[in-house]
């Protein structure tokens, strides 16, 4: 797929310096201002197709609704992110579709109703964020439903990356078929 919209480049010293001592890590700015990695999934925003290529690719799909300004949607990119142990165990497995909660892309839910953005994405988040939703791991699962009444695992806010890297793994490994991530977070600890 292509890349939509503007990107510019630049080093943030901030958190990330702080989290990984001596080491600079690259952000990348969205033209409408969101912190972004350079992994998550470039998409047209039709989440059916996005659905089908992270299955056929062997991994998970994840929606991430985040804004400008919000201190805790840094902290995900510069602190969380900034775990190559976090980072290596998600690239691997999921494809992050990122969303502005007050954005104006249009975006084609797995029902294949189409929505603006910030419509979209405050069906997901409300008016809080870092948010994240886990879409089933097979199209099939989805049974016409829209994304989030499909989903099967949620983050209402930001994690720490521990209990972080434990919700990817949870749903990764389905554990939701079986018990809370409570429950999960519990027994993994």
């Amino acid at each position: 797929m292509v890349a939509i919209g503007t990107r510019r480049s630049f080093l943030v010293t901030g958190l990330a310096a702080a989290a990984s001592p001596g080491t600079l890590r690259a952000a990348t700015v969205e033209a409408g201002g969101l912190l972004t990695q350079s992994w998550f999934l470039q998409s047209f925003l039709d989440l059916r197709e996005d659905l089908e290529g992270a299955a056929a690719a062997g991994k998970r799909l994840a929606i991430l609704v985040e804004q400008k300004g919000c201190p805790f949607c840094r902290d995900l990119h510069l602190v969380n992110f900034a775990d190559p142990a976090v980072t290596a165990y998600i690239r691997e497995r999921f494809e992050i579709v990122q969303l502005d909660l007050h954005g104006s892309r249009e975006i084609t839910d797995l029902d294949g109703a189409k929505y603006e953005e910030k419509v979209f994405a405050r069906r997901i988040a409300g008016q809080m964020t870092p948010v994240a939703i886990f879409l089933p791991a097979r199209p099939e699962e989805v049974g016409g439903r829209p994304a989030h009444e499909a989903a099967v695992a949620k983050m209402p806010g930001y994690l720490p990356p521990g209990p972080f890297l434990a919700l990817f793994r949870y749903v990764a490994e389905e554990a939701y078929r079986r018990e809370s991530f409570e429950a999960y977070l519990r027994r993994a600890s």
